[in-house]
């Protein structure tokens, strides 16, 4: 048995002084005397461990410069550590599954999966994946069913940055009609403006700006059979009983579509149409912690802040960058956004209900013992020092002072 003593802890209802108590894996006492070894967390917050419901910052490690890849058993050994320095206990990693050659490719994202399920053992957190599946990436089906039916159920995310590339020339990409949508206007893939829209796409797969082009050409050929697909993976995922998500929605309709699928989660919705819809059939709202630590969009769409503020995001998920999820939780706790609990709750309950793991995400007796001491000095930043998993250690960081 682990006792925490003298805390800040983040209950569902409320932040208090007490002790908590841990043994196999779960929390098992508040507020009762210290047993076993205990940990002296004066002057810290112990808080629900964070969960991460997709980020893709694993890629840095798999090819930290462009063309470049390295051993995928050292990449990910080194990303968990970096999740588990983070306070992540629950990590889904976005891995692509979409129809370009190089880091992206159905096959490498087979052999990632692959991998972690080997290093299990080794790692210090709970690694999952999300299925982020680009839906014109047909040669993906079967690797999907194959991962779906894996000791750690996946996500499964609808992606289409096919079509967005596709789109008219003058329509911004929050503009767009829904992709699957008559109205949805398409750009000439001759013009030479195509070369400008695919350099960095091209740049990642490994080919030249007109090979890509013809690739595109090519894969663009199977718009009409893309809905057959669409439903074909969710039905899959509705069989395993998976998490789905629809991703950057630019229309009610296209919220509607994929809910009407089993696809219940909306992640970074791209105009408040969008989130609005979500909001009103019930769906998790999943906005990009960057968005919320930087201040706003990289690319225009919709402030997660803002979005927090209107009670229209759910969950922050890291996306590009591990070290956001708390980075945003400052920076909004700083603009007094909402209460601190609520803020929390964006990385930690929140997340736990947009992907079904009821047995993670708050404090409370009986819950898996995924915790994390965090110092907050006033006027600071937070910073981890120590992660739990399942009761288990996965990180312990002493400060020099």
């Amino acid at each position: 048995m682990i006792t925490f003593e003298g805390a800040q802890v983040y209950l569902p209802g409320e932040i208090t002084e007490t002790t908590v108590a841990i043994s196999n894996g779960k929390i098992v006492e508040l507020g009762g005397p210290t047993q076993g070894e205990v940990i002296d967390a004066r002057g810290l917050i112990l808080a629900p461990a964070l969960i991460d419901v997709h980020g893709d910052a694993f890629e840095r490690q798999l090819m930290p410069r462009p063309g470049v890849f390295f051993p995928t058993e050292t990449a990910l050994i080194d990303t968990d550590r970096q999740l588990a320095t983070n306070g992540i206990a629950t990590a889904y990693h976005a891995i692509t599954l979409g129809w370009e050659p190089g880091l992206r490719d159905v096959a490498r994202g087979r052999e990632l999966m692959q991998a972690m399920r080997d290093l299990a053992a080794r790692l210090t957190v709970e690694n999952r994946v999300q299925l982020r599946w680009e839906t014109f990436a047909f040669e993906a089906l079967d690797v999907i069913e194959w991962a779906l039916a894996g000791p750690l159920l996946p996500s499964v995310a609808f992606n289409d940055h096919t079509s967005m590339t596709m789109r008219a020339y003058d329509v911004p990409i929050q503009d767009r009609a829904f992709e699957l949508s008559p109205d949805f206007s398409i750009a000439s893939l001759d013009d030479a403006r195509m070369k400008k829209r695919a350099a960095s796409k091209a740049h990642r797969a490994g080919l030249s700006e007109e090979d890509y082009i013809a690739l595109l050409g090519h894969v663009w050929d199977r718009r009409s059979e893309v809905p057959d697909a669409i439903a074909s993976v969710a039905q899959m995922a509705r069989t395993a009983g998976a998490p789905m998500l629809s991703h950057d929605d630019t229309r009610a309709e296209t919220r509607a579509y994929f809910r009407e699928l089993g696809a219940g989660v909306a992640e970074f919705p791209m105009v408040i149409e969008a989130a609005e819809a979500a909001r009103k059939g019930g769906d998790p709202i999943i906005f990009g912690a960057p968005n919320a630590a930087r201040g706003g969009s990289h690319i225009g769409s919709l402030g997660a802040g803002d979005m927090v503020e209107a009670g229209l995001c759910d969950a922050l998920a890291s996306d590009y960058f591990y070290p956001a999820m708390l980075a945003a939780i400052a920076k909004l706790d700083a603009e007094r956004r909402a209460d601190r609990l609520a803020l929390w709750s964006l990385v930690s309950s929140g997340p736990a209900r947009a992907m079904g793991l009821p047995d993670r995400g708050d404090i409370t007796v009986g819950k898996r013992a995924d915790l994390v001491l965090v110092d907050w000095p006033n006027g600071s930043v937070p910073a981890i020092q120590g992660t739990w998993v399942a009761g288990r250690c996965a990180y312990r960081g002493m400060p020099a002072g």
